[in-house]
């Protein structure tokens, strides 16, 4: 059996991976649309009566499938880089700085998107009959210690607005 600890280091690294071959200004778009994701499963889980008073109560797996669709399609929109000449021209990847600036951001992805889904599984309480907490005895506390780092977590109410509001301030002064 293997750990969520181990699984989630490694798709960190494989997104690090990923980002180092795309070039940092793509892979911005895509943590700009996991923010924008967080936001959104944030002012759902908050202000929508049915989802904050029905489904988050009574049906965690179900709640647990919606905010991770939300951010899959999200992030799938996001790793789909619009095919704009000017916007080609504007971020080339020429230099070694920029592909490990690449690297940088890809393992922020990784660590947004997977510790995102990881926060929403414990959440529900592990809705897969494959995946179960850690035994209070070995290493839950490393895991408990975790979870507090996760973005939901570190980004809630009111800094999941200011991310969302500095994201638009960026893509404004950078890409416009």
């Amino acid at each position: 059996m293997v750990s969520l600890i181990v699984i989630f280091w490694m798709y960190v690294v494989l997104f690090a991976i990923i980002g180092g071959m795309r070039g940092w200004a793509k892979e911005l778009l895509v943590t700009f649309s996991v923010i924008l994701a967080l936001t959104f499963t944030t002012l759902l889980s908050s202000y929508v009566p049915f989802v904050r008073d029905v489904l988050s109560k009574d049906s965690p797996a179900v709640f647990f499938w919606l905010r991770s669709i939300i951010l899959a399609l999200l992030v799938f929109f996001g790793y789909q880089t619009p095919n704009i000449p000017r916007f080609a021209a504007k971020v080339t990847r020429e230099k070694l700085q920029d592909i490990i600036l690449g690297v940088v951001i890809g393992a922020l992805n990784g660590y947004l998107i997977v510790g995102t889904i990881w926060f929403y599984m414990a959440d529900a309480q592990y809705p897969f009959p494959g995946i179960v907490s850690p035994p209070p005895d070995s290493i839950a506390g490393t895991v408990d210690a975790m979870l507090h780092y996760m973005p939901p977590k570190l980004l809630g109410i009111p800094g999941i607005y200011f991310a969302v509001v500095t994201a638009f301030i960026f893509v404004i002064v950078v890409f416009i």
